[in-house]
């Protein structure tokens, strides 16, 4: 790899200066700046007490030629420049091709176990912005671990006891639903949450119902199952939509037993106390807060279930890292449970890491109320798709093909909203903004990958093949940002951060649709070939680099 190679070349010229070897590559900002910068005669100079730019020319007269390095620039205070050589590109096309849709990826984390858990809806629940935005970001980190050779296991944790399912059982009675029905099951969830906040009478029964959740024989047991089974697929079909497929499920039912046990195990060994009669870790003394882990009932809440369910992962397969992603307003509470698991279960806490996301916000105000009145992550859903399909009844499609683009262009339009902002940040939904294939957006990436698919597929009719064995002087942008494919997936899986990817797409994108235009592609000349050869580059990478965003990249729209 290029990096190693000016690292090394780096590394090799410090050391013939007694210097210390740190040194760190990025790409300038600007493409007319080099293709490969480091800061390291910056870094230097204010440890050794010289000039940087004197230095910088020092280090420069120490490296040694290379044949990917065409010529070396010191800017600014004392940034130092690589410019790469036309054979390099031209190399760089003919590998992208060569690699075909295994391009970007590397085998850095061959053998590693990692597993990923994201969405965790809850049956008899809707499923909300929350549980989208965790299946977009989950599904996402999960591609780049695969990218990187890693062994990846899908895990989805839901939720099929509580208080939210004795809220649905309860507003089934009084709405009098039928709970074979997913329309019925959501209206009787919000009856039930309803009535939970302002009647005290509704109060105590759903109480009694959460009870009665636990008991297999409790005359609520029919509808339970029924409402279980029913939520369960339907969010299978929404999961379908999202191209997301879970490799585990784990149930709240299946973890109170085990969390109970370790808290049990925890209190005979005082890692937990005895508080008013519930159950309680105090926090404090590790710089966190004190929460409940048996309510005064016995019963397990969220952080013991949590613990029950650390513990079934690791029986269920064994694991080199955990990644669990929810919102960014479970912080507080993972920190809490991940030092209890410290504590209990050492040898698998240390390999538990939390992702989180933000909250998204409509642009037309407010996403929920306390009330149950939201807008879910379901109906987001059904409304962009309704919006895509009015967007592509307008275009140029074979009728049968219509349906399945919407829904391509839908789903973009919501994953890279959530995909490129920084992990933990909120973000604005716009729906409009998100649906437009100019700016922006995940329409604009697939529409500018049709393009190019378009182009070749012209190419073929008229006999030209693609090929990167002769290339015309002149290095093109997209030639100098494609070659850097490699570089931004590993840095997006290093850190956990698909952004890393949606802005490197897009710069790609703006790179493809100026050449596009400046450009004659086809014709009768030596370098249709070498045109062609980059058009097919830059789809392969548009359609990978869309991939590990967990789009689909559409060949017409």
């Amino acid at each position: 790899m290029v990096y190693e190679t000016i690292r090394q070349l780096l590394q090799d010229a410090l050391r013939s200066l007694n210097l210390p070897e740190e040194v760190t590559l990025e790409h300038p900002t600007e493409l007319g700046h080099g293709d490969i910068a480091t800061n390291v005669a910056l870094v230097l100079a204010k440890q050794e007490g010289k000039n940087p730019r004197a230095l910088a020319e020092e280090i420069v007269a120490a490296l040694a030629s290379s044949d990917v390095i065409e010529s070396i620039d010191i800017a600014g205070p004392g940034f130092i420049n690589f410019t790469l050589t036309r054979e390099f590109f031209r190399k760089s096309i003919e590998e992208v091709l060569q690699q075909g849709e295994k391009w970007g990826a590397n085998s850095s984390l061959n053998d590693t176990n990692v597993l990923i858990e994201h969405t965790q809806p809850n049956p008899f629940k809707p499923f909300h912005i929350g549980h989208l935005m965790s299946n977009t970001i989950g599904e996402s980190i999960s591609r780049l671990y695969e990218f990187s050779g890693a062994n990846v296991r899908r895990a989805n944790y839901q939720g099929d006891v509580g208080l939210h399912v004795a809220k649905c059982l309860w507003g089934l009675r009084k709405t009098g639903g039928d709970a074979s029905a997913i329309e019925d099951l959501a209206h009787a969830y919000v009856t039930g949450n309803s009535a939970y906040e302002d009647d005290e009478q509704a109060r105590a029964e759903i109480v009694e119902f959460n009870k009665m959740v636990y008991e297999t024989a409790s005359d609520i047991a029919d509808d339970y199952q029924t409402g279980r089974k029913i939520s369960l697929e339907h969010f299978e079909e929404l999961y379908k939509l999202l191209g997301t497929k879970f490799d585990f499920y784990f149930f709240e039912s299946q973890t109170a037993g085990p969390g109970r046990a370790l808290v049990k195990e925890g209190l005979a060994r005082e890692i937990f106390e005895e508080s008013e009669g519930a159950v309680v870790f105090k926090g404090e003394e590790h710089g966190l807060h004190t929460r409940v882990f048996l309510t005064k009932d016995g019963l397990p809440t969220y952080e013991a279930k949590e613990l029950g369910l650390i513990e079934l992962k690791g029986e269920k397969w064994p694991f080199d890292l955990s990644i669990t992603t929810t919102a960014v307003e479970q912080q507080e509470y993972f920190k809490v449970v991940y030092k209890v698991a410290s504590l209990l279960l050492p040898e698998i806490s240390e390999r538990l890491e939390h992702v989180s996301h933000g909250m998204m916000l409509l642009s037309s105000g407010k996403m929920s109320s306390r009330k149950g009145n939201v807008v879910t992550g379901e109906s987001l859903l059904t409304d962009m798709l309704l919006r895509a399909r009015e967007k592509v009844a307008e275009r140029d499609l074979v009728e049968d093909e219509k349906g399945d683009i919407a829904e391509a262009v839908a789903v973009a339009a919501i994953k890279f909203s959530v995909l490129k902002q920084r992990a933990g940040k909120n973000i604005t939904f716009d729906p409009e903004e998100s649906l437009s294939f100019e700016g922006d957006s995940g329409p604009y990436l697939q529409y500018a990958h049709t393009r190019a698919v378009s182009v070749l597929r012209k190419a073929e009719v008229e006999k030209y093949v693609p090929s990167a064995e002769l290339a015309p002087q002149g290095t093109t942008q997209l030639e100098q940002l494609l070659y850097r494919f490699p570089s931004v997936v590993e840095r997006a899986q290093k850190e956990r951060e698909p952004h890393h990817v949606t802005t490197y797409l897009l710069e790609l994108a703006s790179a493809w649709n100026s050449w596009y235009a400046a450009e004659k592609i086809i014709e009768d000349a030596p370098t249709t070939s070498y045109k062609l050869a980059i058009a097919k580059a830059f789809a392969q990478t548009m359609h990978n680099g869309l991939y590990l965003l967990g789009i689909r990249a559409p060949e017409r729209m």
